[in-house]
C-alpha cells in the first residue's frame, strides 16, 4: 500500500488524542491537506498539533475537543462542520471505551458512556458524513471495531455487544453502499499495547487484567498500517496479526458448546480486552 493513496485528502479522527487514532493522524499526516482531530483531552490534541507539523508544516489542523458522550456536542461539532464547507473524504470512527468486569458490578456511568461512544456518537457522525460523500461520489469511512464483535465476551458483556454492532453496521452499509464509489472499512483489532486496559480496568492502572502474551500482541504502527492498506484496497474487514486473524477465523468455525466452553474459563480468570483503542474518555472515577 502506498500512502500516497491518501495525498490531499481530509480526514477526520475521533479518539486522535493517544493510541490507535494519535497513529493514524501520524502516519496520514505526510500526506492530508487537512486534519479535524477529535477528542476530549485538548492539550493532547495540542501536543499532536506540534507533532504533526513537524512531519508536515503545510498540514491543515483543525482541533475539535468534544465529549462524544454528550450528544449535543456531537449536534453542534457536525453543525460546524457543515458550515465550515469541510468536505470529509476519510471518516475514521475511532473513539471508544472499554470496561472490565462482571456486568451486574459495573457502574451505570460506564456502561452508559460505552453506549454513547462506541454506538451512538459514532452512528450519529456517519450518519451526518455519509450523504456528504455520496453526494460528492467519493470517500472513506474506516470504523475501529474489535476482535471483541466476533463473539461475546464475558466479564466484557457491554463493550463486545457495542463492537458487535459496529462489525454489524459497517458490513451492512458496506453492502447498502456497493454500487457506489465509496469505501467502506471494519477494523478488528486484537490486542495492542495502548492505554485501553488501563481506563477499561475499573481498579486503575496495573489492576487485574493481564498483559496478552506478546506473540498475540500487534504493534499500534502495524494496526494502523494494515488498516489503510485495507481502505486503499478496498476491503471490507481487517483483522491485524497473523495469529489473531487465524484465532479468529478459527472462532468462527466453532461449535456454539465449545465457545460456551470458552466463556466458562475466560470467567475464571483475567484476561486482556480484545482491542486496543485507546480510550479517549476517563469515566466513573479513573481520573
Amino acid at each position: 500500500m502506498s500512502i500516497s493513496y491518501f495525498a490531499e485528502c481530509t480526514v477526520l479522527i475521533t479518539g486522535a488524542s493517544a493510541g490507535i487514532g494519535r497513529e493514524f493522524a501520524r502516519q496520514l499526516a505526510p500526506v492530508v491537506s487537512t486534519m479535524v482531530l477529535v477528542a476530549r483531552r485538548a492539550d493532547r490534541l495540542e501536543t499532536l498539533e506540534l507533532e504533526l507539523k513537524v512531519i508536515n508544516p503545510d498540514l491543515e489542523i483543525f482541533l475539535r475537543p468534544l465529549d462524544l458522550r454528550d450528544h449535543p456536542e456531537v449536534e453542534r461539532f457536525c453543525d460546524w462542520l457543515d458550515e465550515s464547507g469541510l468536505a470529509i473524504d476519510l471518516l475514521i470512527n475511532n473513539a471508544g471505551l472499554g470496561d472490565y468486569g462482571l456486568f451486574a458490578d459495573s457502574e451505570w456511568e460506564r456502561i452508559d458512556a460505552m453506549l454513547q461512544v462506541n454506538i451512538h456518537a459514532l452512528t450519529y457522525l456517519t450518519y451526518r458524513i455519509l450523504p456528504k460523500m455520496q453526494r460528492a461520489g467519493c470517500g472513506a469511512i474506516l470504523n475501529v471495531s474489535s476482535t471483541a464483535s466476533f463473539l461475546p465476551v464475558p466479564k466484557m458483556a457491554t463493550y463486545a455487544a457495542t463492537k458487535a454492532y459496529v462489525t454489524s453496521l459497517t458490513e451492512a452499509l458496506r453492502a447498502e453502499l456497493r454500487d457506489s464509489n465509496l469505501t467502506v472499512t471494519v477494523l478488528c483489532p486484537g490486542p495492542v499495547p495502548t492505554e485501553f486496559a488501563d481506563v477499561a480496568n475499573r481498579t486503575g492502572p496495573g489492576g487485574n487484567l493481564k498483559v496478552a502474551p506478546e506473540i498475540f500482541t500487534v504493534p499500534v504502527q502495524d494496526v494502523v498500517r494494515d488498516a489503510l492498506n485495507a481502505v486503499s484496497r478496498d476491503r471490507a474487514r481487517v483483522v491485524p496479526g497473523t495469529l489473531v486473524n487465524l484465532g479468529m477465523t478459527t472462532i468462527a468455525f466453532l461449535p456454539m458448546f465449545i465457545k460456551r466452553l470458552l466463556y466458562q474459563l475466560k470467567l475464571g480468570e483475567p484476561a486482556q480486552p480484545p482491542s486496543g483503542q485507546a480510550p479517549d474518555y476517563q469515566v466513573a472515577g479513573t481520573r
